[in-house]
């Protein structure tokens, strides 16, 4: 997965022209493409505010490419076997998810008469349709064959999408991980159609039940379960943040996209990505 997300974005990069060959005089501004980063912020109407719109978007949009960049990362160790070079990507992870969150703080400083000033120039601009944050949901497990009909006119992007959508998740290759280290994992789920999320088993239960009696035993292990609850809250903070949001900006309208807006940003705030790990918490 972590090579159809790269393949994606230097496929996007020599669409655009861009190019990483420096020379021995290369600035900061080179180095940065500040060129391209700082005249990037195309208003489409006289509004003021839709400054900050575009900007606390786009901010976000290379948040989640490092995401991407840790994560899956983070999978491919986690599948070799190297658990320890993997905590470091996801606790960045979370620190990143932080800068995220603390974006709503700023774009809630926009009023609905503001936003009403630029709204209709978006058309069917949205950010339900962010590739990126797709690319994340399916990385953590969350997989919904639908989406992917937003993005069948762009033939790169679908097709990292749909490698994704096929790939195992970050909680696959841990479970795998549980197996690994001689727990008795329900031999299904280590073949499994990795596009079916994942819905809880009683043998991974069990299993991470075990690891926090031992934490000296499986010291690894349990440190691997606390940094991907550190994810999914963070991650769920993250939801609840854009929920409110939208809801102080534009209350229950459709979303330009054509989604149910705060009503479905709730209904996503129900699913949990490792159910096991949650709830053991009652278990213990």
């Amino acid at each position: 997965m972590s090579k159809s997300i790269s393949d994606l974005y230097k496929n996007l990069q020599n669409e655009k022209g861009i190019h990483t060959d420096f020379k021995d005089d290369m600035t900061y501004s080179d180095y940065l493409h500040l060129d391209t980063v700082l005249t990037s912020q195309h208003r489409l109407s006289g509004h003021h505010d839709e400054m900050l719109f575009i900007i606390i978007h786009q901010v976000s949009e290379l948040w989640m490419k490092l995401i991407l960049h840790e994560l899956t990362s983070a999978i491919d160790s986690i599948a070799a076997g190297k658990l320890s070079n993997a905590f470091k990507m996801l606790a960045r992870v979370s620190r990143i998810q932080t800068q995220i969150i603390q974006a709503w703080d700023v774009l809630a400083t926009l009023t609905p008469a503001e936003y009403l000033e630029f709204r209709d120039r978006l058309g069917k601009a949205s950010g339900f349709q962010s590739y990126q944050y797709r690319l994340i949901e399916f990385a953590l497990g969350y997989k919904s064959k639908h989406i992917l009909k937003i993005y069948e006119n762009d033939p790169a992007i679908y097709n990292a999408l749909m490698e994704a959508y096929k790939a195992p998740s970050i909680y696959d290759v841990s479970i795998k991980a549980l197996a690994s280290a001689g727990f008795p994992i329900n031999q299904e789920l280590l073949s499994r159609d990795y596009s079916v999320v994942y819905r809880g088993d009683p043998t991974v239960k069990a299993a991470w039940e075990k690891v926090y009696k031992n934490v000296d035993k499986y010291w690894d292990l349990y440190e691997l379960a606390e940094k991907l609850v550190d994810i999914e809250d963070w991650l769920q903070q993250w939801r609840f943040r854009h929920m409110k949001t939208v809801e102080r900006i534009i209350g229950f309208k459709i979303g330009t996209g054509g989604s149910t807006g705060v009503n479905y940003l709730k209904e996503v705030l129900e699913h949990r990505f490792f159910p096991e790990l949650w709830d053991l918490r009652t278990t213990l």
